[in-house]
């Protein structure tokens, strides 16, 4: 008979049992068929036990000293049934797992790997038989068989605890510096382990009227107001930091938000800030930079606070900023989509800066920050003004560089002067190019065609090369003009000018394009919407890549803006020693024409870079200069025309006739 009782229970591993009377306890029979593991997780909602082949899964709300939300620890290697039972202890707190002959602490195993929520979804889910739980010492209750079990988390059963607080602001504080830039599924888990923080506070037991936690990346605060009393204003600061950018914040709250949380005829309501010092879990598809990294959270337990009469004043105090740098206060709109993550929002705030604080009055609760917005951005309204000025002079610069080109190539008559005139004609043929170009980009982005923006894009900063090129020949030209012999001759010189002048930026967009195709396509430029406080963006075919852009551009357009600097100033130099009566109008326009052909206006961009009223106008005065170039240079060939006539009996072998387009009344020197 004893040799019978055994056989029988043999396939059945014993389980010890407790030595305390449990508030809670689950257990069942497992068929283990391979070796497994018990995995315990964090869920603020409710107490399951789920059974699967690979694993025993129990989640609970009660977060012991273990720091991490997904804890796991393998089972016995012996494969069999086992008999198991989970244990909940109310008086020190703890959820203990009993396992055949083994006992589980869970959420204490520090060097326990993490499983992933999605990789046990896959995985076949097995039975648990024989079935029963006691609640809260009651009687014991039998349960079918099945593979997963919920019970309901009564916070009488599971206190909150300041350790439980604690430890989820600690593993929060990891995950955020794991994952420093995350995608919009990695940041909505982040902000899911964030309301299961906010739950958690809401029910935590308070040593005092207000208590703080946490120490790291993430502290909250917990706010007790009691609605026995009449409605009054509530004031907090947070303790200053004097190594950070964001050095504090100060919450005041309106008296008339507690009036309309006193209707719900509640005892007591609390106020909870959440200090976030990462953006880690807010970030947008614009990548907007927040001040400080500081993220502010104020929320009513319970309560959902919107269209308030007084606002909510949200103080940041922060170092002194930049001139060229702009706030804006703005909170957090989660999407619904599962596309994009969120979005920064300023609806129903408004911003007051000062120097060294910056104020939000906002008639809501949510999470709120201080967008760094950079001044130079284009406000909307001004971005109409650029776009119309630079579409209308760049059609009348298209089209007075195509008449000038002709009139230059009829008139040009002496070797020399067909020398530089034909000089002239190619830069006009560059700036023809660039304007055409420049005006179908637009059109070209907003096509549903990416080569054909990848195109645009590449024939845009070709033709723009090429302009740089020959306005750094138009400077060579000087050169040889004013400092070398004037009937110089050199064979084949103009082939030789314009193997560089279209070779040299035909060979350098082909490298870009061949290292890599997408260096072009659609370009976003930033538009800062001051009415709303929203940010457009306006697409064109260019470069996708701003360091080929600096490097390329603005470094080619300095070597020939400093090249050509000094070759104006070498015929400055020349006309001052000449200094012959009743030629200064004539030298005036000279100057002035050389210096658009030479691309002198062209150094206004530099100033853009700059801020306020002072950028502003600089960019006006380079949009209206530079797009209307081949129409002033028309303007410039037609009054040196008739200068020209005027003073036909005349001659005049001054170094600034020799660049005058009336090269028939002109001699070699």
């Amino acid at each position: 008979m004893k040799v019978l009782l055994l056989l029988l229970l043999s396939p059945l591993q014993g389980v010890g049992a407790s030595t305390r009377q449990e508030d809670f306890r689950f257990c069942g029979e497992r068929n283990q068929t391979e070796n497994s593991s018990v995995i315990y997780k964090h869920s603020p909602a409710n107490i399951s036990i789920e059974n699967t082949a690979q694993a025993l899964i129990i989640k609970s709300p009660f977060l012991p000293s273990g720091r991490n939300f997904y804890h796991q620890s393998s089972l016995p290697p012996t494969l069999g049934r086992y008999r198991f039972c989970i244990y909940w202890f109310k008086h020190n707190r703890t959820l203990r797992l009993a396992y055949g002959k083994q006992s589980f602490l869970l959420g204490r195993d520090p060097d326990s790997s993490i499983t992933q929520e999605g990789d046990l979804r896959k995985t076949e889910r097995t039975k648990i038989f024989n079935v029963s739980y006691v609640f809260k010492g009651q009687k014991n209750t039998s349960l079918d068989s099945a593979s997963k079990y919920s019970f309901p988390a009564s916070l009488e059963i599971m206190p909150v605890g300041e350790q439980d607080v604690e430890g989820q602001l600690a593993a929060l504080d990891r995950l955020l510096a794991q994952a420093p830039a995350s995608g919009a599924t990695a940041q909505r888990s982040l902000r899911h382990e964030l309301g299961a923080l906010e739950r958690m506070l809401a029910h935590v037991e308070l040593k005092g009227q207000n208590q703080t936690f946490g120490k790291a990346a993430l502290r909250a605060t917990v706010l007790r107001v009691s609605t026995a009393q009449a409605p009054q204003h509530l004031a907090f600061a947070s303790p200053r930091e004097e190594g950070r950018e964001v050095q504090g914040f100060a919450v005041d709250l309106p008296s008339s938000l507690f009036v309309t949380a006193k209707e719900e005829e509640v005892v007591e309501h609390r106020v909870l800030l959440v200090d976030v010092n990462s953006q880690a879990m807010f970030q947008d598809e614009n990548s907007s930079h927040i001040l400080g990294d500081k993220v502010v959270g104020i929320s009513l337990v319970d309560t959902v606070v919107a269209n308030l009469s007084d606002p909510v004043v949200l103080t940041f105090y922060h170092n002194q900023l930049p001139r060229n740098v702009t706030l804006l206060c703005v909170f957090w709109q989660e999407d619904s989509t599962a596309a994009s993550s969120g979005n920064w929002d300023s609806y129903g705030c408004t911003t007051v800066e000062g120097d060294r604080q910056t104020y939000c009055r906002c008639n809501h609760l949510t999470y709120f920050a201080v967008l760094m917005v950079s001044s130079p951005e284009i406000t909307y309204i001004h971005r109409e003004y650029l776009s119309i000025i630079t579409y209308i002079g760049c059609l009348i610069s298209a089209l007075a560089s195509i008449c000038t080109i002709f009139f230059l190539y009829f008139r040009s008559k002496q070797r020399d002067q067909i020398m530089s005139m034909h000089i002239h004609m190619n830069l006009l043929g560059a700036i023809f190019l660039l304007d055409f170009t420049f005006l179908i980009s637009a059109h070209l982005a907003a096509s549903s065609s990416n080569a054909a923006c990848i195109a645009g894009g590449l024939f845009l900063h070709f033709s723009l090369l090429s302009c740089l090129t020959w306005m750094g020949i138009e400077g060579y030209n000087l050169y040889r003009l004013v400092i070398e012999v004037f009937n110089a001759y050199h064979d084949h010189l103009l082939l030789k000018l314009c193997l560089v002048g279209w070779g040299l930026p035909f060979c350098c967009v082909m490298l870009i394009f061949l290292t890599n195709w997408t260096n072009y396509g659609p370009f976003s430029i930033p538009v800062y919407e001051s009415i709303g406080g929203k940010s457009t963006s306006a697409t064109m075919c260019w470069i996708t890549s701003p360091l080929i852009h600096n490097v390329i551009n603005l470094g080619l357009f300095s070597l020939v803006f400093l090249f050509n600097s000094v070759m104006l100033g070498a015929m400055v130099r020349e006309i001052l020693r000449q200094n012959k009566k009743g030629h200064k109008l004539k030298h005036v326009l000279a100057l002035c024409g050389l210096s658009i052909l030479l691309g002198i206006p062209w150094a206004l961009v530099f100033f853009s870079f700059t801020s306020g009223s002072f950028g502003l106008v600089s960019l006006y005065i380079f949009t209206i200069i530079n797009s209307l170039q081949g129409f002033l240079i028309f303007l410039w060939y037609w009054t040196m025309v008739l200068q020209a006539k005027k003073s036909s009996n005349s001659q005049s072998s001054s170094d600034s006739m020799k660049l005058q387009p009336n090269s028939s009344h002109s001699h070699p020197g």
